[in-house]
């Protein structure tokens, strides 16, 4: 009785340590857990930094892109276009060109050349260019001067649009044409000026230049009148030898 009392309890043993624990206890680990936390805080720090580069660079490219944008306002054409006009009218002087040859030849034919040994014809032919020399000075000067009168309009349309683009430009590449184009038609009205006094001087000159050589050929006139043989009276006899 007592062996199976024994065994019983043997075997009760042996089958409550066979019957597995079906309830167990979770354990929180708190250090463990803020490490988690910090990584976490960390890597989302180092995604909001890259995301802020990202952008800074993004707005540098915008940026060099309108710095590099181009003017999309020209008048070079038209500053061009005018120059030229005003070139073809000093080009297409009378009688004596803006040339340093010409003006050497024709000069000396017309106005130092003068002679008391020259025909009164030959006097006269020079008279005569020194004249149209002069009126053709005057005329070439009024030209001139229509011409750059006639650029005010568009002048002051150009500069208005240039400095509008200029304050209003995107970036520095744009300012910097606008700036060139002002620059432009500023040597543009500066070479109008220049033409308009060399016009106008030409023209005085060629006038101060007749006055001194109506002189000298008033001057050869007199010589070329004094060289004849001087009057001498004669008797006339009008009616007859009788005297009746």
């Amino acid at each position: 009785m007592r062996r199976v009392l024994l065994l019983c309890s043997i075997f009760g043993v042996f089958s409550l340590s066979a019957i597995p624990a079906r309830a167990q206890w979770a354990v929180f680990d708190g250090a463990n857990f803020g490490q988690n936390v910090l990584q976490a805080a960390r890597a989302l720090q180092q995604i909001d930094n890259q995301i802020s580069s990202l952008a800074n660079q993004a707005q540098m490219l915008v940026n060099q892109a309108k710095n590099l944008a181009t003017l999309p306002l020209s008048r070079l054409s038209t500053l061009q276009s005018t120059i030229s006009q005003t070139t073809a009218l000093l080009t297409q002087a009378q009688n004596i060109a803006y040339s340093v040859q010409s003006v050497e030849q024709q000069y000396q034919q017309a106005y130092t050349s003068i002679s008391s040994g020259m025909s009164d014809s030959a006097l006269f032919s020079q008279a005569q260019t020194r004249w149209r020399n002069a009126v053709g000075g005057f005329e070439d000067a009024l030209k001139i001067q229509a011409q750059v009168v006639g650029n005010i309009p568009s002048d002051s349309s150009a500069m208005t649009q240039l400095v509008s683009a200029s304050q209003s430009s995107a970036g520095a590449l744009q300012a910097a044409q606008a700036g060139n184009q002002l620059l432009a038609l500023q040597s543009r009205q500066l070479s109008d000026v220049i033409a308009v006094l060399s016009a106008n001087g030409r023209a005085q000159e060629l006038q101060q230049a007749r006055e001194a050589a109506e002189e000298a050929d008033g001057q050869a006139q007199y010589q070329h009148f004094a060289q004849h043989d001087a009057y001498a009276p004669t008797v006339i006899t009008m009616f007859g030898p009788s005297g009746n």
